[in-house]
Protein backbone atom coordinates (compact mmCIF):
# COMPACT_ATOMS: atom_id res chain seq x y z
CA UNK A 1 0.00 0.00 0.00
CA UNK A 2 1.14 3.30 -0.80
CA UNK A 3 0.58 5.77 2.08
CA UNK A 4 -0.57 9.87 1.20
CA UNK A 5 -0.42 12.44 3.65
CA UNK A 6 -2.68 14.87 3.41
CA UNK A 7 -2.57 18.42 4.26
CA UNK A 8 -5.22 20.32 6.63
CA UNK A 9 -7.19 22.16 4.18
CA UNK A 10 -7.82 19.11 2.04
CA UNK A 11 -8.85 16.95 5.37
CA UNK A 12 -12.40 18.05 4.82
CA UNK A 13 -12.49 15.86 1.95
CA UNK A 14 -10.96 12.85 3.67
CA UNK A 15 -13.36 12.71 5.94
CA UNK A 16 -10.58 14.13 8.51
CA UNK A 17 -7.96 11.72 8.07
CA UNK A 18 -4.51 13.21 7.63
CA UNK A 19 -3.21 10.07 5.64
CA UNK A 20 -4.57 7.41 3.37
CA UNK A 21 -3.60 4.36 1.91
CA UNK A 22 -3.82 3.46 -1.61
CA UNK A 23 -2.80 1.29 -4.58
CA UNK A 24 -0.73 1.87 -7.24
CA UNK A 25 2.04 1.73 -9.31
CA UNK A 26 2.67 4.98 -10.44
CA UNK A 27 2.33 8.30 -8.75
CA UNK A 28 -0.70 9.22 -10.53
CA UNK A 29 -2.64 6.06 -10.00
CA UNK A 30 -2.28 6.56 -6.66
CA UNK A 31 -3.55 9.85 -6.70
CA UNK A 32 -6.72 7.94 -8.65
CA UNK A 33 -7.32 5.91 -6.21
CA UNK A 34 -7.26 8.82 -3.72
CA UNK A 35 -10.13 10.87 -5.41
CA UNK A 36 -11.69 7.60 -6.16
CA UNK A 37 -12.35 6.80 -2.44
CA UNK A 38 -12.47 10.62 -1.87
CA UNK A 39 -14.22 11.98 -4.56
CA UNK A 40 -14.68 15.49 -3.17
CA UNK A 41 -10.71 15.91 -3.85
CA UNK A 42 -10.50 15.45 -7.51
CA UNK A 43 -11.30 18.98 -8.05
CA UNK A 44 -9.03 20.65 -5.84
CA UNK A 45 -6.40 18.26 -7.00
CA UNK A 46 -6.83 18.44 -10.77
CA UNK A 47 -8.21 20.63 -13.67
CA UNK A 48 -11.27 19.75 -15.88
CA UNK A 49 -8.85 18.68 -18.07
CA UNK A 50 -7.21 15.82 -15.88
CA UNK A 51 -4.28 17.96 -15.03
CA UNK A 52 -2.43 18.30 -11.70
CA UNK A 53 -3.21 22.16 -10.74
CA UNK A 54 -0.60 24.37 -10.52
CA UNK A 55 -1.02 25.66 -7.02
CA UNK A 56 -0.33 21.58 -5.63
CA UNK A 57 2.26 20.16 -5.29
CA UNK A 58 3.51 16.44 -4.35
CA UNK A 59 6.61 15.10 -3.25
CA UNK A 60 7.53 11.02 -3.35
CA UNK A 61 9.39 11.14 0.15
CA UNK A 62 11.32 14.82 -0.05
CA UNK A 63 11.28 14.87 -3.58
CA UNK A 64 8.97 17.00 -6.18
CA UNK A 65 7.95 14.43 -8.18
CA UNK A 66 8.11 17.43 -11.14
CA UNK A 67 11.61 16.56 -10.75
CA UNK A 68 11.75 13.39 -11.33
CA UNK A 69 8.78 11.20 -13.97
CA UNK A 70 5.81 13.23 -12.72
CA UNK A 71 3.25 11.38 -12.18
CA UNK A 72 4.56 8.36 -14.38
CA UNK A 73 6.97 8.24 -11.48
CA UNK A 74 7.04 4.56 -10.05
CA UNK A 75 5.56 3.75 -6.07
CA UNK A 76 5.71 1.01 -4.61
CA UNK A 77 4.56 -0.74 -1.98
CA UNK A 78 5.65 1.32 1.78
CA UNK A 79 6.14 4.39 -0.64
CA UNK A 80 5.00 7.80 0.94
CA UNK A 81 3.88 10.59 -1.08
CA UNK A 82 3.01 14.21 0.47
CA UNK A 83 0.71 16.45 -1.45
CA UNK A 84 1.87 20.34 -1.00
CA UNK A 85 -0.65 22.77 -1.60
CA UNK A 86 -0.37 26.56 -2.02
CA UNK A 87 -1.54 28.16 1.41
CA UNK A 88 -2.74 31.52 1.71
CA UNK A 89 -6.01 31.20 4.49
CA UNK A 90 -8.96 29.82 3.75
CA UNK A 91 -10.28 26.95 1.84
CA UNK A 92 -8.68 25.89 -1.24
CA UNK A 93 -9.70 26.93 -4.30
CA UNK A 94 -12.77 28.20 -3.21
CA UNK A 95 -15.04 31.28 -4.66
CA UNK A 96 -15.72 34.02 -1.78
CA UNK A 97 -19.20 34.81 -1.13
CA UNK A 98 -20.39 38.48 -1.60
CA UNK A 99 -22.62 40.03 0.68
CA UNK A 100 -25.93 39.24 -0.88
CA UNK A 101 -25.15 35.79 -0.85
CA UNK A 102 -24.28 36.20 3.12
CA UNK A 103 -27.34 37.54 3.55
CA UNK A 104 -29.18 34.67 1.18
CA UNK A 105 -27.48 31.82 3.54
CA UNK A 106 -27.56 33.07 6.96
CA UNK A 107 -29.84 30.40 8.23
CA UNK A 108 -26.44 28.09 6.80
CA UNK A 109 -24.07 30.17 7.92
CA UNK A 110 -24.62 30.19 11.53
CA UNK A 111 -24.60 26.29 11.17
CA UNK A 112 -21.81 24.75 12.58
CA UNK A 113 -21.79 22.07 10.03
CA UNK A 114 -22.33 24.24 7.64
CA UNK A 115 -20.78 27.83 8.32
CA UNK A 116 -19.03 29.69 5.79
CA UNK A 117 -16.35 27.73 4.60
CA UNK A 118 -19.85 24.94 3.73
CA UNK A 119 -21.37 27.39 2.25
CA UNK A 120 -18.32 28.57 0.09
CA UNK A 121 -17.97 24.81 -0.92
CA UNK A 122 -21.45 24.58 -2.16
CA UNK A 123 -21.24 27.68 -4.19
CA UNK A 124 -17.28 25.88 -5.80
CA UNK A 125 -19.61 22.88 -6.46
CA UNK A 126 -20.89 21.36 -9.62
CA UNK A 127 -24.21 19.00 -9.47
CA UNK A 128 -26.19 17.35 -12.64
CA UNK A 129 -30.09 16.19 -12.31
CA UNK A 130 -30.76 14.00 -14.94
CA UNK A 131 -34.62 14.69 -15.12
CA UNK A 132 -36.82 17.48 -14.32
CA UNK A 133 -39.84 15.81 -13.54
CA UNK A 134 -41.16 13.90 -10.19
CA UNK A 135 -38.14 13.38 -8.29
CA UNK A 136 -35.69 16.51 -10.18
CA UNK A 137 -38.22 19.07 -9.53
CA UNK A 138 -38.04 19.59 -5.52
CA UNK A 139 -34.46 18.55 -5.54
CA UNK A 140 -33.51 21.52 -8.27
CA UNK A 141 -35.40 23.58 -6.32
CA UNK A 142 -34.08 22.79 -2.72
CA UNK A 143 -30.16 22.74 -4.31
CA UNK A 144 -30.45 25.82 -5.94
CA UNK A 145 -32.08 27.90 -3.03
CA UNK A 146 -28.91 25.93 -0.87
CA UNK A 147 -26.16 27.39 -3.15
CA UNK A 148 -24.91 25.26 -5.07
CA UNK A 149 -22.83 27.01 -7.64
CA UNK A 150 -23.34 25.11 -10.83
CA UNK A 151 -26.03 22.79 -11.69
CA UNK A 152 -26.74 20.95 -14.68
CA UNK A 153 -30.05 19.68 -16.27
CA UNK A 154 -30.56 17.06 -18.53
CA UNK A 155 -34.10 16.57 -20.15
CA UNK A 156 -35.45 16.21 -23.81
CA UNK A 157 -39.49 15.95 -22.43
CA UNK A 158 -42.02 19.11 -22.79
CA UNK A 159 -44.13 19.71 -20.00
CA UNK A 160 -47.95 18.13 -20.45
CA UNK A 161 -50.74 18.73 -18.13
CA UNK A 162 -50.50 15.78 -16.39
CA UNK A 163 -47.49 16.39 -15.15
CA UNK A 164 -48.17 19.51 -12.84
CA UNK A 165 -49.99 16.66 -10.41
CA UNK A 166 -46.19 16.44 -8.79
CA UNK A 167 -43.49 18.02 -11.20
CA UNK A 168 -43.93 21.43 -8.93
CA UNK A 169 -40.72 22.81 -10.95
CA UNK A 170 -43.09 23.71 -13.58
CA UNK A 171 -46.35 25.40 -13.30
CA UNK A 172 -49.85 25.63 -16.04
CA UNK A 173 -48.22 28.18 -18.33
CA UNK A 174 -44.94 26.14 -18.88
CA UNK A 175 -47.52 23.78 -20.61
CA UNK A 176 -45.90 22.83 -24.15
CA UNK A 177 -42.67 24.48 -23.00
CA UNK A 178 -39.35 22.29 -23.20
CA UNK A 179 -38.82 21.01 -19.52
CA UNK A 180 -35.03 22.14 -19.34
CA UNK A 181 -36.53 25.77 -19.97
CA UNK A 182 -39.20 25.69 -17.23
CA UNK A 183 -37.24 24.28 -14.71
CA UNK A 184 -34.28 27.12 -15.50
CA UNK A 185 -36.93 29.77 -15.52
CA UNK A 186 -37.75 28.93 -12.03
CA UNK A 187 -34.66 27.86 -10.85
CA UNK A 188 -33.25 31.05 -11.59
CA UNK A 189 -36.23 32.90 -9.87
CA UNK A 190 -35.37 30.72 -6.99
CA UNK A 191 -31.68 31.80 -7.03
CA UNK A 192 -29.85 33.99 -9.86
CA UNK A 193 -26.45 32.92 -8.13
CA UNK A 194 -26.67 29.63 -9.54
CA UNK A 195 -24.82 29.07 -12.53
CA UNK A 196 -26.91 26.68 -14.84
CA UNK A 197 -25.81 23.85 -17.60
CA UNK A 198 -28.73 23.23 -19.90
CA UNK A 199 -28.92 19.85 -21.78
CA UNK A 200 -32.19 19.85 -24.04
CA UNK A 201 -31.28 15.95 -25.55
CA UNK A 202 -31.57 12.44 -24.41
CA UNK A 203 -28.28 11.01 -21.94
CA UNK A 204 -27.17 8.44 -24.24
CA UNK A 205 -23.96 6.00 -24.39
CA UNK A 206 -22.77 8.47 -26.81
CA UNK A 207 -22.76 11.64 -24.89
CA UNK A 208 -23.26 10.68 -20.86
CA UNK A 209 -19.33 10.33 -20.19
CA UNK A 210 -18.75 14.13 -22.02
CA UNK A 211 -21.83 15.52 -20.13
CA UNK A 212 -21.41 13.82 -16.52
CA UNK A 213 -17.55 14.38 -16.01
CA UNK A 214 -17.64 17.99 -14.85
CA UNK A 215 -19.70 17.17 -12.09
CA UNK A 216 -19.26 16.36 -8.70
CA UNK A 217 -21.78 14.50 -7.70
CA UNK A 218 -25.05 13.22 -10.18
CA UNK A 219 -28.54 12.84 -8.94
CA UNK A 220 -30.98 10.37 -10.73
CA UNK A 221 -34.32 11.84 -11.56
CA UNK A 222 -35.44 9.29 -14.39
CA UNK A 223 -38.26 7.27 -14.52
CA UNK A 224 -36.90 4.49 -17.23
CA UNK A 225 -34.15 1.51 -16.71
CA UNK A 226 -32.33 1.86 -19.76
CA UNK A 227 -31.36 5.88 -19.15
CA UNK A 228 -30.83 4.46 -15.04
CA UNK A 229 -28.60 1.86 -15.82
CA UNK A 230 -26.98 4.37 -18.12
CA UNK A 231 -26.07 6.74 -15.55
CA UNK A 232 -25.18 3.98 -12.80
CA UNK A 233 -22.52 3.09 -15.46
CA UNK A 234 -21.21 6.19 -16.62
CA UNK A 235 -20.91 7.31 -12.94
CA UNK A 236 -18.89 4.12 -12.19
CA UNK A 237 -16.72 4.99 -14.72
CA UNK A 238 -15.98 8.39 -13.83
CA UNK A 239 -15.81 7.50 -9.99
CA UNK A 240 -19.06 10.22 -9.62
CA UNK A 241 -21.41 9.47 -6.92
CA UNK A 242 -24.17 8.55 -7.64
CA UNK A 243 -27.39 10.27 -5.83
CA UNK A 244 -30.56 7.42 -6.27
CA UNK A 245 -34.60 7.77 -6.06
CA UNK A 246 -37.17 5.82 -7.76
CA UNK A 247 -41.30 5.88 -7.22
CA UNK A 248 -44.23 4.40 -7.66
CA UNK A 249 -47.60 4.39 -6.36
CA UNK A 250 -47.03 5.00 -2.47
CA UNK A 251 -43.76 3.66 -2.20
CA UNK A 252 -40.32 5.33 -2.90
CA UNK A 253 -36.71 4.14 -2.80
CA UNK A 254 -33.66 6.11 -1.91
CA UNK A 255 -29.92 5.49 -2.03
CA UNK A 256 -26.46 6.77 -2.84
CA UNK A 257 -24.27 4.63 -5.14
CA UNK A 258 -20.56 4.19 -6.08
CA UNK A 259 -19.70 6.79 -3.26
CA UNK A 260 -15.86 6.31 -1.01
CA UNK A 261 -16.27 2.54 -2.15
CA UNK A 262 -19.83 1.61 -1.78
CA UNK A 263 -22.32 -0.53 -4.14
CA UNK A 264 -23.63 0.68 -7.36
CA UNK A 265 -26.83 0.25 -8.92
CA UNK A 266 -25.67 -3.39 -10.25
CA UNK A 267 -25.40 -4.35 -6.91
CA UNK A 268 -28.79 -3.59 -6.15
CA UNK A 269 -30.17 -4.89 -9.18
CA UNK A 270 -27.64 -6.78 -11.75
CA UNK A 271 -29.92 -6.63 -14.32
CA UNK A 272 -33.50 -5.27 -15.25
CA UNK A 273 -36.76 -6.76 -15.04
CA UNK A 274 -38.86 -8.34 -18.08
CA UNK A 275 -40.27 -5.50 -20.14
CA UNK A 276 -43.39 -4.53 -18.83
CA UNK A 277 -43.29 -6.23 -15.67
CA UNK A 278 -42.65 -2.91 -13.91
CA UNK A 279 -45.41 -0.43 -15.18
CA UNK A 280 -44.03 3.40 -15.42
CA UNK A 281 -45.96 5.77 -13.63
CA UNK A 282 -47.88 6.80 -16.73
CA UNK A 283 -49.41 3.73 -16.36
CA UNK A 284 -49.48 2.89 -12.62
CA UNK A 285 -49.85 5.64 -11.43
CA UNK A 286 -48.28 7.86 -8.24
CA UNK A 287 -49.38 9.99 -5.23
CA UNK A 288 -48.11 13.91 -6.03
CA UNK A 289 -46.53 13.63 -2.59
CA UNK A 290 -44.45 11.35 -3.28
CA UNK A 291 -41.57 12.32 -5.56
CA UNK A 292 -41.48 15.67 -3.37
CA UNK A 293 -40.54 13.08 -0.26
CA UNK A 294 -37.95 11.02 -1.95
CA UNK A 295 -36.63 13.67 -4.19
CA UNK A 296 -35.97 16.14 -0.49
CA UNK A 297 -33.80 13.25 0.22
CA UNK A 298 -32.10 12.80 -2.62
CA UNK A 299 -31.51 17.02 -2.20
CA UNK A 300 -30.71 15.62 1.40
CA UNK A 301 -27.80 13.75 0.29
CA UNK A 302 -26.39 15.53 -2.31
CA UNK A 303 -26.15 18.63 -0.26
CA UNK A 304 -23.87 15.89 3.06
CA UNK A 305 -21.80 15.02 -0.01
CA UNK A 306 -20.82 17.83 -1.14
CA UNK A 307 -20.09 19.35 2.43
CA UNK A 308 -18.38 15.72 3.42
CA UNK A 309 -20.96 15.78 6.55
CA UNK A 310 -23.37 13.39 8.28
CA UNK A 311 -24.02 9.61 7.08
CA UNK A 312 -25.45 8.95 3.16
CA UNK A 313 -27.20 6.54 2.41
CA UNK A 314 -24.09 4.56 0.21
CA UNK A 315 -24.54 0.69 1.75
CA UNK A 316 -28.52 0.94 2.44
CA UNK A 317 -31.24 1.12 0.84
CA UNK A 318 -34.02 3.21 2.57
CA UNK A 319 -37.72 2.36 1.26
CA UNK A 320 -40.99 5.05 2.30
CA UNK A 321 -44.64 3.65 2.18
CA UNK A 322 -46.35 6.77 2.30
CA UNK A 323 -49.66 4.67 3.23
CA UNK A 324 -48.31 2.84 6.19
CA UNK A 325 -46.22 6.41 6.69
CA UNK A 326 -43.15 4.32 7.96
CA UNK A 327 -39.11 4.30 6.59
CA UNK A 328 -37.33 1.16 6.75
CA UNK A 329 -33.40 0.60 5.86
CA UNK A 330 -31.71 -2.51 4.20
CA UNK A 331 -28.13 -3.37 3.90
CA UNK A 332 -26.56 -3.23 0.89
CA UNK A 333 -23.27 -4.51 0.04
CA UNK A 334 -20.86 -5.20 -2.80
CA UNK A 335 -21.42 -8.30 -4.94
CA UNK A 336 -17.93 -9.47 -5.58
CA UNK A 337 -18.97 -11.33 -8.80
CA UNK A 338 -20.34 -8.55 -10.29
CA UNK A 339 -18.37 -7.78 -13.74
CA UNK A 340 -16.29 -4.67 -13.51
CA UNK A 341 -17.92 -1.79 -15.87
CA UNK A 342 -15.29 -0.74 -17.77
CA UNK A 343 -17.78 0.79 -20.99
CA UNK A 344 -21.01 2.02 -21.99
CA UNK A 345 -23.33 -0.09 -24.02
CA UNK A 346 -27.13 -0.69 -26.01
CA UNK A 347 -28.58 0.14 -22.49
CA UNK A 348 -32.32 -0.20 -25.20
CA UNK A 349 -31.49 -3.24 -25.98
CA UNK A 350 -30.07 -4.18 -22.22
CA UNK A 351 -33.33 -3.35 -20.82
CA UNK A 352 -35.14 -4.89 -23.41
CA UNK A 353 -37.38 -1.46 -23.69
CA UNK A 354 -36.67 2.39 -24.96
CA UNK A 355 -35.26 5.16 -22.81
CA UNK A 356 -37.97 7.16 -23.49
CA UNK A 357 -40.94 4.70 -23.63
CA UNK A 358 -44.24 5.46 -21.92
CA UNK A 359 -46.46 3.34 -24.61
CA UNK A 360 -45.20 0.58 -27.23
CA UNK A 361 -42.19 -0.46 -28.46
CA UNK A 362 -40.30 1.07 -30.77
CA UNK A 363 -39.29 -2.03 -32.28
CA UNK A 364 -42.27 -4.63 -33.84
CA UNK A 365 -40.00 -7.14 -34.95
CA UNK A 366 -40.21 -11.01 -34.28
CA UNK A 367 -43.32 -10.19 -32.53
CA UNK A 368 -46.27 -12.92 -32.36
CA UNK A 369 -48.81 -9.92 -33.13
CA UNK A 370 -49.98 -7.43 -35.19
CA UNK A 371 -49.61 -3.59 -34.43
CA UNK A 372 -52.07 -0.88 -35.49
CA UNK A 373 -52.24 2.50 -35.46
CA UNK A 374 -55.18 4.29 -34.15
CA UNK A 375 -55.35 6.02 -37.47
CA UNK A 376 -55.57 3.02 -39.65
CA UNK A 377 -57.45 1.22 -36.40
CA UNK A 378 -60.61 3.99 -37.03
CA UNK A 379 -60.39 3.74 -40.38
CA UNK A 380 -61.00 0.13 -40.51
CA UNK A 381 -63.53 -0.06 -37.78
CA UNK A 382 -65.56 2.36 -39.70
CA UNK A 383 -65.15 0.34 -42.74
CA UNK A 384 -66.68 -2.54 -41.09
CA UNK A 385 -63.93 -4.11 -39.19
CA UNK A 386 -65.86 -5.66 -35.95
CA UNK A 387 -62.65 -7.43 -33.70
CA UNK A 388 -63.29 -8.28 -29.85
CA UNK A 389 -61.92 -5.21 -27.94
CA UNK A 390 -59.72 -6.04 -24.87
CA UNK A 391 -59.33 -3.28 -22.89
CA UNK A 392 -56.10 -4.38 -20.64
CA UNK A 393 -55.93 -1.11 -18.18
CA UNK A 394 -57.48 -1.23 -14.59
CA UNK A 395 -61.07 -0.07 -12.99
CA UNK A 396 -59.51 2.98 -11.78
CA UNK A 397 -58.10 4.05 -15.72
CA UNK A 398 -61.32 3.11 -17.45
CA UNK A 399 -63.58 5.29 -15.29
CA UNK A 400 -61.59 8.06 -16.36
CA UNK A 401 -62.26 7.48 -20.27
CA UNK A 402 -63.14 4.41 -21.66
CA UNK A 403 -64.49 3.24 -25.49
CA UNK A 404 -68.03 2.21 -25.12
CA UNK A 405 -67.55 -0.35 -27.61
CA UNK A 406 -64.73 -2.13 -25.96
CA UNK A 407 -65.83 -5.94 -25.18
CA UNK A 408 -64.35 -6.77 -21.81
CA UNK A 409 -62.14 -5.51 -18.98
CA UNK A 410 -59.19 -7.34 -17.91
CA UNK A 411 -56.09 -5.90 -16.31
CA UNK A 412 -53.20 -6.90 -18.55
CA UNK A 413 -51.39 -9.16 -15.68
CA UNK A 414 -54.28 -11.04 -15.51
CA UNK A 415 -55.04 -11.78 -18.98
CA UNK A 416 -53.80 -15.39 -18.42
CA UNK A 417 -56.53 -16.07 -16.46
CA UNK A 418 -59.30 -15.73 -19.03
CA UNK A 419 -57.90 -17.43 -21.86
CA UNK A 420 -60.63 -19.75 -22.50
CA UNK A 421 -63.11 -17.11 -22.57
CA UNK A 422 -61.76 -14.86 -25.18
CA UNK A 423 -62.66 -15.94 -28.93
CA UNK A 424 -60.41 -17.65 -31.19
CA UNK A 425 -61.93 -17.45 -34.23
CA UNK A 426 -61.37 -13.70 -34.70
CA UNK A 427 -59.52 -10.68 -34.58
CA UNK A 428 -58.95 -9.53 -31.09
CA UNK A 429 -57.89 -5.80 -30.80
CA UNK A 430 -56.19 -5.09 -27.51
CA UNK A 431 -55.68 -1.62 -26.05
CA UNK A 432 -54.34 0.10 -22.94
CA UNK A 433 -53.31 3.66 -22.15
CA UNK A 434 -50.48 4.26 -24.87
CA UNK A 435 -49.65 0.80 -25.87
CA UNK A 436 -47.02 -0.76 -23.63
CA UNK A 437 -49.07 -2.79 -21.46
CA UNK A 438 -51.31 -4.01 -24.48
CA UNK A 439 -48.26 -5.28 -26.05
CA UNK A 440 -47.50 -7.60 -23.36
CA UNK A 441 -51.30 -8.68 -23.15
CA UNK A 442 -50.93 -9.93 -26.56
CA UNK A 443 -47.81 -11.52 -26.11
CA UNK A 444 -49.74 -13.15 -23.59
CA UNK A 445 -52.62 -14.82 -26.03
CA UNK A 446 -49.85 -15.28 -28.16
CA UNK A 447 -47.69 -17.52 -25.98
CA UNK A 448 -51.60 -19.41 -25.03
CA UNK A 449 -51.58 -20.23 -28.92
CA UNK A 450 -53.81 -17.50 -30.41
CA UNK A 451 -52.68 -16.70 -33.70
CA UNK A 452 -50.63 -14.40 -34.13
CA UNK A 453 -52.34 -13.07 -37.24
CA UNK A 454 -55.75 -12.11 -34.71
CA UNK A 455 -54.16 -10.38 -32.22
CA UNK A 456 -53.93 -6.77 -33.10
CA UNK A 457 -51.90 -3.66 -30.60
CA UNK A 458 -53.44 -0.52 -30.50
CA UNK A 459 -50.28 1.32 -30.81
CA UNK A 460 -50.98 5.04 -28.86
CA UNK A 461 -53.83 3.08 -26.84
CA UNK A 462 -56.68 5.48 -25.71
CA UNK A 463 -54.55 8.44 -25.52
CA UNK A 464 -53.44 8.28 -28.83
CA UNK A 465 -57.00 7.62 -30.39
CA UNK A 466 -58.20 10.72 -27.78
CA UNK A 467 -55.37 13.11 -29.40
CA UNK A 468 -55.39 11.64 -33.21
CA UNK A 469 -59.48 10.81 -33.69
CA UNK A 470 -61.71 11.16 -30.85
CA UNK A 471 -60.50 14.90 -29.46
CA UNK A 472 -63.52 14.66 -27.07
CA UNK A 473 -62.29 11.94 -25.02
CA UNK A 474 -60.63 13.02 -22.17
CA UNK A 475 -56.82 12.16 -21.30
CA UNK A 476 -54.88 11.45 -18.42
Amino acid sequence: MITIHIPTPLRPYTDGKSSVEVEGDTVGAALNNLTTVHDGLARHLREESGKLRSFVNVYLGDEDIRFIDGEDTPVSAGSELTIVPSIAGGAPDLPELSPAEIARYSRHLILDEVGVEGQRTLKGSAVLCVGTGGLGSPLLMYLAAAGVGRIGIVDFDVVDESNLQRQIVHGTASVGRPKVQSAADRIRDINPHVKLDIYEEPLTSENALKILEPYDVVVDGTDNFPTRYLVNDACVILGKPNVYGSIFKFEGQASVFNYKGGPNYRDLYPEPPPPGLVPSCAEGGVLGILPGVIGCIQATETIKILLGKGDTLSGRLLLYDALGMNFRQLKLRRDPNLAAITELIDYQQFCGVPANDHGASESAENEPFQRVDVVSAKSRLDAGWSPFVLDVRREAEAAIVKFDWADRLQPHGDVGLIVDELPRDRDILIHCKMGGRSATAAQTLAEAGFNPQHLFNLDGGIVGWAKQVDPSLPTY
